[in-house]
């Protein structure tokens, strides 16, 4: 009796944890536009040892609204919740691949652009003195 009630715990445990797991948002990371996806490795050891599954974007690096649109179809693909990360110009395109993803639940911008409604990059980079990007693109 005593080896069935502890298999049954077991399963029911085990079945908890599974779907505990299964709750667990997929973390998507996009870099920035001087960086690619193995930029984010230590944060994906970290969030993986932590059960958070999780998918490094390789940002194609073309255009905002393109860039947005191909992060927003790796996300629908997913089929569970996400949380978009972005770094640096990464910023500007999980803003963008977020507009119109259902199963996206929320946005971490890690020292990036947060544009505004039809607000640029460009835009943002003058806004505040002390930016670099201008002299980094020439």
């Amino acid at each position: 009796m005593l080896k069935m009630f502890v298999a049954a715990a077991a399963i029911t445990a085990g079945s908890f944890l599974n779907a505990y797991a299964a709750e667990k948002p997929t973390v998507v990371l996009v870099h920035g536009a001087f960086a690619d996806a193995s930029s984010w490795n230590s944060v994906i050891t970290r969030l993986e040892k932590d059960g958070y599954p999780v998918v490094a974007v390789a940002n194609p690096l073309r255009s905002v609204t393109s860039d947005g649109d191909y992060v927003r179809k790796v996300v629908a693909g997913l089929k569970t919740d996400v949380v978009l990360v972005g770094h640096s110009y990464g910023g500007s395109v999980i803003n963008e691949a977020a507009a119109d993803s259902a199963n996206v639940k929320s946005l971490v911008f890690v020292a990036a652009f947060a544009p505004d409604v039809g607000e640029t990059a460009v835009a943002l980079s003058g806004k505040f003195p002390g930016s670099t990007l201008a002299p980094t693109l020439d």
